[in-house]
């Protein structure tokens, strides 16, 4: 604890080390921001169905293709319906099934749903939390049309080894990078690997927008400009002529709007410095961390490139807390760590195939993601806090706190027992 003395903890009357639960400050919202957002509000050009003048969601849409490297771009209402176009785009529908994995946000399943595909769920590896190509092999049947792996909490998916599975197929490979802006894989950008792409804007990710927001990548033009048709009601609208208000196909209202799109470009601007600075800050983090006994850090694999968007610690329970049942000590452990102004959540409650909307979907058994629901029992994660450039300070605190929690293991472990009993 950078020297300084242990002390008592919180949770039994000492005092804490930040004096209340950290709070969000995330996004930062500059000056340049502020005066995008006006410059659209100032022209009244709010939405993206103009034809007259390139928009705002055209400019966002140019900036990330050459950012990632791709043909196209296209902005979209938000992540999840981001991932609906796609599969539209590449045909995928009623009688298909779609791999997805048992370890991520419940959108990504919803997404196939919506589509009126079945949803199958892939296994996750213990340290990455991505899918893996073993189990991806074993759940593709003649019906599987697409896979959707998830560049989980930042880090990319083994995308070379899940392509070799899914062109062994014939399979549609679709990146879930919601959470994934600035990661790579083997010096490629995250979103640039597969046959398309989809990335959320929502205010939590680190290339955010004021809200709601996504985006679709693709070198394939004829999907992209599926896409094109499907955000605005299966329309085709050319700059070159007056819109006609004839449909083409059956479409959606999916549009991301002026407003958003000038905003995400104004944080683009700022992007990459602010990912330089996530990642000096969590190595930093990070390095104070190894020592600590049954923890399980979150880690970059070689040739990988980590967002840390969100930062996920396992723990071995069962040697820390012995004799008592998984929930409890995780619970007084996630105490203890709240208690002392560190803002450990659980974020999945569960597998995905388990979410009682999807759960009479599925076909599989349990047996299917054991490694997901052990990742899911042994750990906590920590988001949002460790997003803005200057976080540094704020997460050597929080290595105060998991210092100082592991020095009272013994306490907890009472504690726990105590509770379970």
């Amino acid at each position: 604890m950078n020297g300084g003395p242990v002390g008592e903890l919180a949770l039994t009357g000492g005092e804490p080390v930040l004096g209340s639960l950290a709070p969000v400050d995330w996004p930062r919202t500059t000056d340049a921001d502020r005066a995008a957002v006006l410059s659209v509000l100032d022209s009244n050009v709010l939405v993206s169905d103009r034809t007259a003048e390139q928009t705002a969601v055209e400019r966002l849409e140019g900036s990330w293709a050459r950012y990632l490297g791709v043909r196209r771009c296209v902005g979209v209402s938000n992540g999840t319906t981001a991932i609906e176009l796609a599969l539209l785009a590449h045909g995928v529908g009623p009688g298909d099934e779609v791999v997805v994995p048992a370890l991520t946000f419940v959108a990504t399943a919803m997404a196939v749903v919506h589509v009126g595909a079945t949803p199958v769920y892939a296994d996750v590896d213990p340290v990455t939390f991505t899918m893996t190509a073993q189990s991806l092999a074993a759940e593709i049947t003649e019906r599987t049309k697409a896979v959707i792996p998830v560049h989980l909490h930042g880090l990319s998916a083994d995308m070379g080894a899940l392509m070799e599975v899914a062109r062994r197929h014939g399979c549609v490979v679709i990146e879930d990078a919601a959470q994934a802006q600035g990661a790579r894989y083997l010096g490629v950008p995250s979103g640039a690997y597969g046959n398309t792409a989809t990335f959320s804007l929502q205010m939590t990710k680190n290339l955010p927008t004021c809200g709601e927001g996504g985006l679709v990548v693709t070198d394939d033009e004829r999907v992209a400009d599926r896409i094109v048709q499907l955000r605005q009601f299966g329309e085709t609208i050319r700059a070159d002529r007056p819109r006609r208000y004839v449909s083409h196909r059956v479409g959606f209202n999916a549009k991301l709007n002026n407003v958003q799109a000038a905003y995400t470009s104004s944080q683009l601007e700022r992007f990459d410095a602010y990912h330089a600075a996530r990642r000096s800050n969590v190595a930093a983090f990070l390095s104070r961390l190894g020592h600590l006994e049954g923890l399980t850090c979150p880690s970059e694999p070689d040739g990988y490139e980590h967002a840390w968007h969100i930062l996920r610690f396992v723990v071995d329970f069962d040697g820390l807390f012995p004799g008592v049942d998984t929930a409890t000590a995780r619970g007084v452990l996630m105490r203890a760590l709240r208690a002392e102004g560190l803002p450990a959540t659980r974020y999945q409650m569960m597998p995905l195939p388990e979410q009682p909307a999807l759960r009479s979907l599925c076909r599989q058994t349990p047996a299917s993601w054991p490694v997901a629901q052990q990742v899911i029992d042994r750990s906590f994660t920590l988001q949002q806090r460790h997003l803005a450039p200057d976080a540094g300070p704020l997460l050597q605190s929080f290595a105060d706190v998991m210092e100082k929690v592991w020095a009272h293991l013994k306490v907890l472990e009472e504690l726990a027992d105590g509770a379970g009993r």
